[in-house]
């Protein structure tokens, strides 16, 4: 990773830490230990929320399928603006809104039976019914057997991710600056 983006991500932190949750982009400790047990290679509908500088969405393209369907959801206008200029692939759908209206898009798009939703978003920096709204609509578009897959940095979503999904797998990644906590939950 370039100094200029390291320097973009701090600066978009400074200035959106509602958005932003952290000062560095994920460590590839932190990308290991999200994408294992995903299926991605299988997934013909795979969902990402706050990609930020497209660390983990990189990682996804170099393995999802060539004819699966990749809906990224960035909010931030900045890092929205620099992934439209990288991410030049036609499997890619890039969104500059909410993940709460992930059902939207899907219909927009003909897409239905999402198998992966990968979520950078820090949903501890969001008031708690905005943190579940975001859950609850992942997994109401959640095929049967899909995985979402949500990393932070405390282990509050834990209550949240518990009201929608039966159970929430934890994994440390010691090795990311701050250490995050992965949670994995199957529908």
């Amino acid at each position: 990773m370039n100094k200029m983006t390291k320097r973009n991500f701090l600066k978009q932190f400074i200035q959106e830490n509602k958005m932003v949750g952290s000062i560095l982009p994920s460590s590839r400790f932190l990308v290991k230990k999200m994408l294992k047990d995903t299926e991605i290679e299988q997934a013909k509908v795979v969902v990402e929320f706050g990609p930020g500088t497209g660390i983990i969405t990189n990682k996804i393209l170099k393995r999802l399928a060539p004819d699966a369907h990749f809906i990224v959801f960035e909010l931030n206008n900045d890092f929205f603006k620099s992934l439209q200029q990288k991410l030049n692939d036609p499997r890619v759908i890039l969104i500059n809104d909410t993940a709460q209206k992930l059902p939207h898009y899907l219909k927009e798009n003909n897409l239905n039976n999402v198998q992966v939703i990968i979520s950078s978003l820090p949903l501890a920096n969001f008031n708690i019914r905005m943190a579940y709204d975001i859950v609850k609509t992942s997994y109401e578009c959640l095929s049967k057997g899909g995985v979402y897959v949500q990393f932070q940095y405390t282990l509050q979503a834990k209550k949240i991710l518990l009201k929608c999904f039966s159970n929430a797998q934890i994994k440390i990644a010691a090795l990311n600056v701050p250490p995050a906590f992965v949670y994995n939950c199957k529908k």
